[in-house]
């Protein structure tokens, strides 16, 4: 029998914060007792404030980027390269965000080439995909998230340092949660479709996790379902409620 799937939380604070709350959400993270021995505790704080918040987080807590280039290094103005950040500690990031592929038009093809490529830098990569409302709505849900799945596939040779957030685009920053009912279909989906294009061993240790609007109040709702194996959380990352959030097996 393979070993429990370890929990993860990341908090995505995307573009926010400044110096002073950084300072505050950091410091507030330091003084809580939170259940990080037992939970994968990550936040990906925008570019400028990762080096300070390695350097001043618990170590307990792991510190990602948001974004990470496809490419060892070069004339990429604006781009993250995966070995500076390894060289500063950090030692997580996204990839393939809705923000991502939706407002700076990501094709799957390159989410997967920067995956890919990150993981062989070592990096964790929480590798994001999910469905617009349209989608949805047209009942291509599956569709949608096994295309992403399939190209990161191609491109990924190694699954062990990588973890799965499906994010349903509709339910991202719009107060609107799929069900924990809803997230566990789609989540089932994705670990039946890693067992017949990964094999079974990989689809039992990959942790898929659910992004969309989670907040202190929602979270433990998702603890009943077998494939919901933590959360990417939004603006909740941001205030108190994420201590709750990472403590979530405890309330």
């Amino acid at each position: 029998m393979s070993a429990p799937r370890t929990f993860f939380v990341g908090g995505n604070f995307k573009m926010n914060g400044s110096q002073e709350s950084m300072k505050q959400i950091v410091g507030a993270l330091n003084e809580n007792k939170l259940n990080v021995d037992k939970v994968e505790t990550v936040i990906f704080p925008q570019n400028l404030y990762l080096i300070p918040t390695r350097e001043h987080v618990r170590k307990d807590i792991g510190v990602g980027a948001q974004n990470v280039h496809d490419k060892k290094n070069g004339a990429f103005t604006g781009e993250n390269s995966a070995q500076s950040l390894i060289d500063a500690g950090i030692n997580y990031t996204l990839t393939g965000h809705s923000e991502r592929r939706t407002i700076f038009k990501e094709s799957d093809e390159l989410v997967a080439d920067k995956t890919q490529f990150a993981i062989e830098q070592g990096l964790t990569v929480v590798a994001c995909i999910g469905e617009t409302l349209a989608e949805r709505e047209s009942n291509d849900t599956i569709k949608v998230v096994v295309r992403q799945l399939n190209a990161l596939a191609d491109k990924v040779k190694s699954w062990s340092k990588v973890v799965v957030a499906y994010e349903p685009v509709w339910a991202i920053g719009t107060g609107k949660t799929a069900t924990p009912a809803q997230a566990q279909e789609v989540h089932a989906e994705i670990r039946k479709w890693a067992a017949e294009r990964l094999g079974a061993q990989v689809a039992e240790g990959l942790r898929i996790i659910y992004g969309g609007s989670v907040n202190g109040a929602n979270c433990k709702e998702f603890l009943q379902f077998p494939d919901v194996d933590g959360f990417l959380v939004g603006g909740a990352s941001l205030k108190p409620e994420f201590h709750t959030i990472v403590n979530v097996h405890t309330i």
